[in-house]
């Protein structure tokens, strides 16, 4: 693993052909949750079983917390005493409707640091899978909305529905987007019913969700490290097959082939 700093943003990248990122494999970039330290997700990349030479980037929240671990990071600050006032009245946190302050400054600081990401590795948007974690899921499930970049996949790991009047109309560009969702059904941080809302919105929209619930809380147990692992795999042989069709078709009209690329 290497780190080095990217768009203003301290980041960890491993994997490649060096695991210090090398070579010009997929790439999967995952941000984590809010008040974890910026390589809270990094060992993901030693247990995810994933096509040889795929690459990781974790990049840091810019955001350092006063309390929680010396290096607690954030995407954005929350409102740490309606968290605590939903617990003590037993309310359902719904935040579908929240457009939360700093979401904005959070979208702005990582569509940079995706095009520096691009520039400094060769990393074709249809080679990269974005994500993350919590926080995280929120803010990659935003970025993707907002960028017309032809990514290849969104994980959305213990994330939920958020902004909803911004990203519904949003929504349809991203039609067959493969996602990869997740959520403890005793999740207390984030409930699991907001998962169901983000999972349904996506799928109703016509993303392509591949959903996996579990007995758990705000986690990533082992079997959801299994399955993500296959999902990233198929969506590198999706997209192979998708492009070795299109190459086979322009032979058949006589068309130019250009340089295959594959996720």
């Amino acid at each position: 693993m290497r780190e080095e700093q990217i768009g203003g943003l301290r980041t960890r990248i491993t994997g490649g052909t060096d695991g210090k990122g090398g070579g010009n494999g997929p790439l999967v970039l995952l941000l984590h949750g809010f008040g974890a330290p910026g390589d809270d997700l990094v060992s993901l990349a030693d247990v995810l079983n994933v096509p040889t030479g795929t690459r990781f980037v974790f990049p840091e929240g810019p955001l350092s917390l006063s309390f929680g671990p010396n290096d607690a990071r954030a995407w954005w600050l929350i409102d740490m005493a309606r968290i605590a006032q939903d617990r003590a009245a037993g309310r359902v946190r719904d935040l579908s409707q929240d457009i939360p302050k700093g979401l904005a400054p959070a979208r702005e600081t990582m569509l940079t640091f995706l095009k520096e990401i691009e520039r400094k590795f060769g990393a074709e948007p249809r080679k990269t899978i974005l994500g993350g974690f919590s926080q995280g899921a929120m803010l990659a499930c935003d970025l993707m909305l907002r960028t017309t970049q032809p990514y290849a996949a969104l994980i959305q790991m213990s994330g939920t529905l958020l902004a909803a009047q911004e990203w519904g109309p949003l929504l349809s560009k991203r039609k067959g987007l493969p996602v990869f969702q997740s959520h403890g059904v005793q999740d207390e941080i984030l409930p699991y019913v907001g998962a169901e809302r983000l999972r349904d919105t996506l799928a109703h929209a016509g993303l392509s969700v591949e959903w996996h619930n579990f007995r758990g809380g705000h986690e990533i147990p082992r079997m959801v490290l299994q399955r993500l692992g296959t999902f990233i795999t198929m969506v590198r042989r999706t997209r192979l097959g998708v492009l070795l069709l299109r190459r086979a078709r322009l032979r058949r009209l006589g068309g130019t082939v250009h340089r295959l690329h594959v996720l």
